[in-house]
């Protein structure tokens, strides 16, 4: 999670398609380049072990566009796919 929020915040869209499900995955990515990601709280999480091959967290983004500063809050859905977390969805709320 904390690597995708990275991502975002540097605009690396590649990191980002690569760490997605490809069931789930867009074909295409336009991340905005006016926002700016300020900080990262990590809620809860659930598994996510060595032990574990899917896994849970929930987590608020802070952000900035335009002098405004908004929040985004997900759950989000992780699973290995080919040995590797990658990104599923998000549950819903």
């Amino acid at each position: 999670m904390r690597s995708r929020y990275s991502a975002f915040a540097v605009g690396d869209r590649d990191y980002l398609l690569r760490s997605w499900h490809p069931r789930t995955r867009p074909r295409r990515l336009d991340l905005e380049p006016a926002t700016e990601w300020v900080r990262l709280e990590i809620l809860s999480s659930t598994g996510g072990t060595p032990f574990h091959n899917e896994g849970t967290v929930a987590f608020r983004a802070v952000h900035r566009e335009g002098g405004h500063e908004g929040v985004l809050e997900e759950h989000s859905r992780f699973v290995r796919h080919d040995g590797v977390w990658v990104y599923l969805d998000a549950l819903p709320g």
